[in-house]
């Protein structure tokens, strides 16, 4: 086991941790806005 890399975070990873959390946060308000959608119009 190498601890070189240990405590460095690359770009991509990053990125892959963002898509992970984001996609299904702005899914989540996508479906969320479209059911209250109704209640305001």
């Amino acid at each position: 086991m190498s601890l070189d890399n240990q405590g460095k975070t690359t770009g991509l990873h990053l990125f892959l941790a963002w898509v992970f959390v984001g996609v299904p946060l702005a899914w989540g308000l996508y479906q969320t806005v479209l059911k209250a959608a109704p209640i305001f119009s």
